[in-house]
């Protein structure tokens, strides 16, 4: 696949062509893709992006203190809001679709009902929410899970990214008062609607030949972070029956974390990042930390799941006289988004099918204080979190069509 999706810069007005503005921020020439994370100059950018893009539909922007840009249309004030959006940050080297698809999908929405004359009895707005994908702090949805609640403000506060800088700090540095940062109940109680368009994470529409879905669930999922501690040491002068090499030990962790989700059909574990400390090439690692991400349908099995490999972990560190530790960073049980919801969406889009996933998503968080639902476009590729992630000019197009459509039926709804 091309390194940016194939885009037709000179149309504003359609999604592709808004994607095309930002098809050159936040590209990763190392590890290919996109690489935005949350605060990064790359992320700044695209927001200062969708501000003046909001700006000029004529929407009312503003940043609230979690740090949410929210544009709008009617006063949201008086609640029972019809609220759209997704976010702009990204995963290290990932595709370009992955959360830009759904905000550039609801600046057109808001253009295509403006054109069908659409007179809202709900006030509308779209939401940006920042460090969605977790990949500069470690906790997935952080926005939302601060906005609702989810995550307590001074466990958020104390957040590190890989250089050591707190959350605090950097939202500092970004123009937000960390003392403030937690649970909304304002912002929340103006909302009475959140519907997210997302690209698909996965074969669904492709085998069923459908350009855009309905969510029907979100599969629970969490993170944890495993720290196996050994002793450094010079990688020529120490004997291999006098070590104590947390590398090993985690590269055995890694293959355990593989089978333990084997043993239950339906899980998914996933071991995506490995940090060595000091990491020099001719160093034994005085500890490894590994991030681990663990995914079932059912919460009993992931937590089952999370055992089984805590266990093998304590056992094989054991055998490689290191320690380990395993701490929880992110939890979310599985979402059922609610049917009255998503049989009047469905129909709206009748010939959309439901579909479950296996990816996290703000609507997934949000829906625990707020109606929620979400869209899915088709991804013909099926490969998302990566470069090859890829929507059709048709199908995102398609997917503008079927938002607006949703929208309308909220905004419009006795």
């Amino acid at each position: 696949m091309p390194e940016s999706p194939r885009l037709d810069s000179t149309r504003a007005d359609t999604v592709t062509g808004l994607l095309a503005q930002i098809a050159d921020v936040g590209r990763d020439r190392q590890r290919g893709g996109y690489s935005r994370p949350v605060f990064s100059p790359a992320e700044r950018d695209l927001t200062g992006w969708f501000t003046e893009q909001a700006s000029r539909r004529g929407l009312d922007v503003h940043t609230d203190l979690n740090g949410i840009i929210w544009a709008s249309m009617g006063d949201l004030s008086a609640g029972d809001s019809v609220v759209t959006g997704s976010h702009l940050d990204s995963v290290p080297g990932g595709g370009a679709f992955d959360g830009p698809l759904g905000i550039c999908s609801a600046l057109v929405a808001i253009d295509r009902l403006r054109e069908r004359g659409v007179a809202p009895r709900r006030p509308l707005a779209i939401a940006v929410f920042p460090e969605e994908e977790g990949s500069r702090f470690g906790v997935a949805c952080l926005g939302s899970r601060l906005l609702t609640g989810a995550i307590d403000a001074d466990r958020a506060r104390s957040l590190r990214d890989e250089g050591g800088a707190t959350f605090a700090e950097v939202a500092a540095a970004g123009g937000l008062d960390p003392r403030f940062l937690g649970q909304d109940d304002g912002t929340l109680a103006t909302m009475g609607t959140f519907l997210e368009l997302h690209v698909e994470q996965g074969r669904g529409l492709i085998d069923l030949g459908r350009p855009v879905g309905i969510a029907r669930s979100i599969l629970g999922h969490g993170r944890w972070r495993i720290t196996v501690g050994g002793q450094g040491n010079h990688a020529g002068s120490t004997l291999m029956a006098d070590r104590r090499d947390p590398m090993l030990a985690a590269a055995q962790i890694v293959v355990a974390v593989r089978q333990a989700a084997l043993a239950h059909p339906g899980a998914r574990a996933t071991v995506g990042r490995l940090t060595p400390v000091p990491g020099g090439t001719n160093v034994i690692a005085s500890s490894v930390d590994l991030w681990l991400d663990v995914r079932h349908p059912h919460d009993h099995i992931t937590a089952a799941v999370v055992q089984r490999i805590t266990s093998e972990a304590e056992r094989l560190a054991a055998e490689e006289g290191c320690s380990v530790r395993v701490v929880e960073e992110s939890l979310s049980g599985t979402v059922e988004f609610p049917i009255g919801l998503r049989d009047r969406i469905a129909g709206t889009l009748p010939d959309s099918p439901l579909l479950d996933t296996g990816a996290g998503h703000d609507a997934g968080v949000l829906g625990a204080r707020v109606e929620s639902a979400m869209l899915f476009v088709r991804n013909p590729t099926g490969v998302s979190h990566s470069p090859e992630e890829h929507v059709e000019a048709d199908d995102a197009e398609a997917g503008s069509i079927a938002l607006a459509d949703a929208l309308e039926a909220l905004l419009t709804r006795d």
